[in-house]
């Protein structure tokens, strides 16, 4: 953990101030990105149920094994950019990050925890903006 720690600062001291700021913007930017993408693509229900949608279910074990492990790795790595993102001083949108990454994964409780994350007035704010931005109607909550 430290050498990777030391490896980063390196990689900052060689791009400097400007690599590190254009660096910071671009995740983001890229995050913003990656976070209406997912909230516009939510039904409006989304939320509304006690259970989350079938995830691949007309689809081969293989593939719904596969889909499942590829879906929780990205979730465990949107969960912690959000993290990092809702340090202070860091930019992006990190409780929204952490609320996508949450509906990625698959562990005890979590529909109890993505509503109460969705119910945070900010997040709900931030949701309701964007899809209605992208010419969605707002979420339906329980």
């Amino acid at each position: 953990m430290i050498a990777a720690y030391h490896e980063l600062v390196r990689i900052f001291r060689v791009l400097g101030w400007a690599g590190t700021v254009a660096i910071s913007l671009g995740l983001a930017v890229g995050s913003l990105a990656l976070a209406a993408f997912i909230v516009v693509r939510w039904p409006p229900d989304h939320f509304k149920s006690d259970h989350p949608p079938p995830f691949l279910e007309n689809h081969p074990a293989a593939v719904r094994v596969a889909g499942i492990v590829a879906k929780n790795v990205a979730g465990y790595l949107i969960v912690f950019m959000g993290i990092i993102m809702a340090l202070p001083g860091v930019p992006g949108q990190g409780f929204l990050l952490i609320l996508i990454g949450t509906t990625l994964l698959n562990f005890p409780g979590k529909r109890r925890l993505e509503q109460r994350l969705v119910r945070r007035p900010s997040i709900r704010r931030a949701i309701d903006r964007v899809r209605a931005r992208f010419g969605h109607p707002p979420l339906e909550l329980p």
